[in-house]
């Protein structure tokens, strides 16, 4: 019989290379593993469950709020709040940073999430995500978290990952030691390796960003896009940042999204640092990528604000490297 591993297993494995390790990290990617079985749950049933469409209220981004995102975010509060094993959460819909309640204990890690990314796709049964990263307090053990705890550069993460609820349900994630994939098998209820030790192919595939937008971009922008359509790389673009990135990461390829001058508001990009830039731009180090904002690494950004944005280039290394040059004037 062939080898199954669970992520459980996998997630013990990864902890025995740290012999000090207490096994806290590992409890808590277990926990945003259960969180991640709970929604999938309730994204193919969200028409039956009710749970389709928009509550009616804003979140701290001036967006609408979908049902099924409220639902999800409920969900990775109330499995992680109580464990004992963090000192804060910062949530993408939430304006300021979710404590732990008094009654409940705290612990030395900071959990930070977009908890459903493309929430704007729900009601067309395009794949969404849940995207999280992972961090050590910063404030001293047995105090309630602060802001300073979640306003960490992204070289301080110390786990990181999604899971996509598409075809299948997917969990993805790193812990420093590459970046592994897992398939939620529903007949047992149980994530199993599918994809270990994923890296970028080295020959890039595909181009993924919204082109609708290309009119509001920086000509050097308009300049770069052209060059990937001169090396033959195809257009993807499916409008959730963490299905685009998913792609792109099994078959070679970037994915952008440049500031642009569109909407007065988001002069330095619309993409979230804390809750998906960052994340992702761990797991594309970690498979062999990168992810710059157009001039610096995205985990080398010391974030001054909790829901702070940024462009975005990730994926393959040298087509990051080519925009940072094209942003440059440093055409090929």
């Amino acid at each position: 019989m062939e080898k199954v591993i669970t992520i459980e297993r996998h997630i013990l494995e990864q902890q025995k290379q740290h012999p000090s390790a207490t096994g806290v990290l590992t409890s808590i990617l277990y926990d945003i593993a259960l969180a991640g079985k709970v929604i999938a749950r309730e994204t193919t049933r969200a028409a039956l469950a009710d749970i389709l469409g928009l509550t009616g209220r804003f979140n701290v981004q001036g967006e609408e709020v979908a049902k099924l995102d409220q639902y999800a975010n409920a969900a990775i509060v109330r499995l992680n709040q109580y464990t004992g094993r963090l000192a804060v959460m910062a949530s993408e819909e939430i304006a300021e940073i979710i404590p732990i309640p008094d009654e409940f204990p705290t612990g030395r890690y900071v959990l930070v999430f977009d908890p459903l990314d493309g929430s704007s796709n729900i009601d067309y049964s395009v794949s969404i995500g849940t995207i999280f990263s992972i961090l050590r307090r910063k404030s001293p053990d047995g105090t309630r978290g602060t802001l300073e705890d979640c306003l960490q550069p992204g070289r301080e993460i110390v786990a990181a990952g999604y899971i996509l609820y598409g075809p299948s349900t997917m969990m993805i994630y790193s812990a420093g030691h590459g970046v592994h994939g897992f398939t939620l098998d529903q007949t047992v209820g149980e994530f199993l390796l599918t994809h270990p030790n994923i890296r970028i192919p080295a020959k890039p595939k595909y181009y993924s960003v919204n082109q609708g937008y290309e009119r509001y971009w920086a000509p050097e922008i308009q300049a770069y896009t052209r060059e990937l359509q001169a090396r033959d790389l195809s257009l993807r673009y499916i409008g959730s940042l963490v299905a685009d990135f998913h792609r792109n990461l099994l078959s070679g390829g970037i994915f952008y999204y440049p500031a642009d001058t569109r909407d007065p508001k988001t002069p330095h990009g619309k993409l979230r640092l804390l809750y998906e830039a960052a994340p992702l731009a761990f797991l594309a180090e970690q498979a062999g990528g990168a992810a710059s904002d157009g001039t610096q690494p995205i985990l080398d950004i010391q974030p001054t604000k909790l829901h702070q944005r940024t462009p975005l280039f990730i994926g393959n290394r040298e087509l990051v490297e080519l925009a940072e040059g094209f942003i440059r004037h440093e055409r090929p």
